[in-house]
């Protein structure tokens, strides 16, 4: 199994560390259509404290894009409060909305269309740092570009500040945007499926880049992907959260998740990520859904939205009851709750 057991969080002088930078709580993003209503992220709540890496998984269409960007204030929502710092956004104004749209910023999917193909990498990178005073004059803001490319392991920077983002690769693209991220010295990144669109061999070594950008600068991630396999690697030192249609369904400790998953649903994942040993793949033990089906947005399942194909469906209760996101009966592990009757039910 890959690890990143050095990527716990640090402390950083004069923070507390017990208080949330990002907190979302009972977030709703319901959109009305002329064929219903469309739940796309259903009463979602979590925080992550500085330093903190929290990793959102799912299948293609969970609602963890969306989250995603209702934390970093892309979007609305329609009920529940995203807070920065202990304060609602909606209510922050002047300075106080400026520390929360430098203090959160988004690193998007598609490294080609994020940069603005007209600028330089130097002009992307110099435009926000004069922009909010960082750095004074052009000749200190071309320094500091080269900086932070530097430190996204763009070297020797001069060799990029010109150049334009049609003459860089997918993974030289995607690391002038998490370089242009951290111009606002950012408390929080939101990393939406990072790695996906780049070439697979490179993909370990910018999940690196951020694992270490988080322990230097003890930088947040809320890092967003469909890929468990990933997940399991980047968040070994933090959280991973398991979104199934709209719904937040398991959230745990990586190891305590990936050691001892709760919910059917994150069984199924797991069971499904190949091993490094092809024997180990071939005898890995599958979990056998009751269908392969995802549920239409347009009509969800009543009561547990998982139960048509949960293995562990109980009739009259999974199919009537929605089930909160509570602690597993007689789990041990602090923070590992998990959405399910069965696994919540007392003993006896």
């Amino acid at each position: 199994m890959m690890t990143a057991q050095d990527s716990g969080t640090r402390r950083q002088p004069g923070s507390d560390i017990d208080e949330p930078v990002i907190a979302l709580e009972d977030v709703r993003w319901h959109v009305r259509t002329t064929r219903g209503v469309v739940k796309a992220v259903d009463g979602v709540s979590f925080g992550a404290r500085q330093g903190e890496i929290v990793c959102l998984v799912g299948e293609s269409g969970c609602g963890k894009t969306t989250t995603g960007k209702i934390a970093a204030g892309l979007l609305d929502p329609t009920a529940g409060r995203v807070l920065f710092e202990g304060r609602d956004i909606k209510t922050l104004k002047g300075a106080d909305f400026t520390r929360f749209r430098r203090g959160v910023q988004l690193v998007h999917q598609d490294p080609y269309a994020s940069i603005n193909p007209m600028h330089t990498i130097g002009a992307t990178m110099v435009a926000p740092l004069q922009r909010h005073g960082i750095a004074s004059g052009a000749a200190a803001a071309r320094r500091r570009a080269a900086e932070l490319l530097e430190l996204v392991d763009l070297t020797p920077s001069n060799d990029f500040l010109d150049k334009y983002p049609h003459q860089l690769s997918g993974g030289q693209r995607q690391r002038v945007a998490i370089a242009r991220a951290l111009t606002v010295e950012p408390r929080f990144i939101v990393a939406d499926e990072p790695v996906s669109m780049v070439d697979v061999s490179i993909r370990i070594s910018l999940l690196n880049t951020m694992l270490r950008l988080q322990r230097e600068l003890n930088t947040g991630f809320l890092f967003i992907t469909h890929d468990l396999a990933l997940a399991r690697y980047f968040a070994w030192g933090g959280r991973i959260g398991v979104m199934y249609v709209g719904r937040m369904v398991e959230m745990g400790h990586a190891p305590d998740l990936v050691a001892n998953p709760q919910h059917p649903y994150t069984r199924a994942l797991l069971s499904a990520i190949p091993e490094a040993d092809p024997e180990l793949t071939r005898t890995k033990a599958r979990v056998e859904l009751r269908s392969l089906e995802i549920p239409s947005l347009y009509k969800l399942p009543s009561g547990c939205t998982f139960h048509p194909r949960c293995p562990q469906f109980e009739s009259g209760l999974c199919d009537v009851v929605v089930p909160a996101l509570a602690t597993p009966q007689g789990s041990t592990a602090d923070g590992h709750d998990v959405s399910c009757h069965v696994m919540t039910r007392p003993a006896g």
